[in-house]
């Protein structure tokens, strides 16, 4: 019983954020939990020190989803339609939403210290993370977001207590449509564009067919030779008028 809380523990409120691609890219699995940031000077220090590291209750901060995640979003439309059949019908899917709580009181006399140093790596690591390309995994008790982007980070430190920036709120959206849902879109795409697409009718010149006719090919001098009715049409060449 005891492990399983641990383990719950671990994973739904120690380390719920996992950090995928990005930064995390070049480590096996391409995942990297928030602990490797958070915990990185607790970690060092148990080492250093023989004592234990993956003391749970010692961990730099806490993790708990805020009121308001989404699991289902979609927006009735309002714009006319065709018939009531579709528009009785016609929904838009929203992206879904999570927010996280980060509490992070100091614990210890110089905790206010390594609080500096944490969230500067932190910060850091978020804001490079999310410049390449990075997203997240948000685990919760009721559902696991995966592919999320991180739209904000803020202040949100509301207790009566002395400590300053005791809160942190994490925002994330989950996009409808993922980079790997779109890549496999796009080839699909090109996939019948090089297989070869029919084409209706014989392609046809715009904008110059209507004056100066169809030219051969792409090259501009078959342009001149091909005009009728433009000025200088039918005139002799320079070797003509030479006498060449």
């Amino acid at each position: 019983m005891s492990l399983g809380k641990d383990v719950f523990k671990l994973a739904f409120q120690l380390s719920p954020i996992i950090l995928t691609d990005g930064i995390a890219a070049e480590i096996p699995g391409g995942m990297l939990p928030i602990i490797a940031i958070t915990e990185a000077l607790n970690f060092v220090e148990g080492l250093l020190s023989g004592g234990n590291p993956l003391d749970l209750d010692s961990f730099f901060a806490n993790f708990q989803p805020l009121p308001g995640a989404t699991l289902v979003d979609q927006q009735v439309g309002t714009y006319p339609f065709a018939n009531q059949a579709v528009a009785a019908n016609a929904v838009i899917a929203q992206p879904l939403t999570i927010s996280m709580l980060m509490i992070c009181p100091v614990k210890a006399p110089l905790g206010y210290l390594a609080k500096l140093a944490t969230f500067t790596a932190l910060q850091a690591a978020l804001v490079k993370h999310n410049a390449s390309g990075g997203t997240y995994t948000i685990a919760t008790p009721s559902f696991i977001y995966t592919n999320c982007l991180m739209t904000g980070m803020r202040d949100a430190s509301n207790a009566p207590t002395a400590q300053a920036q005791i809160a942190w709120q994490l925002d994330f959206t989950k996009p409808l449509l993922t980079l790997d849902q779109a890549a496999a879109a796009e080839n699909a795409l090109i996939s019948k564009i090089t297989g070869g697409t029919a084409v209706n009718g014989d392609p046809a010149w715009s904008g110059l067919e209507q004056s100066v006719g169809v030219p051969s090919s792409l090259a501009g001098p078959s342009v001149v030779p091909a005009a009728s009715g433009v000025a200088g049409a039918g005139v002799a060449g320079v070797q003509g008028l030479l006498g060449g």
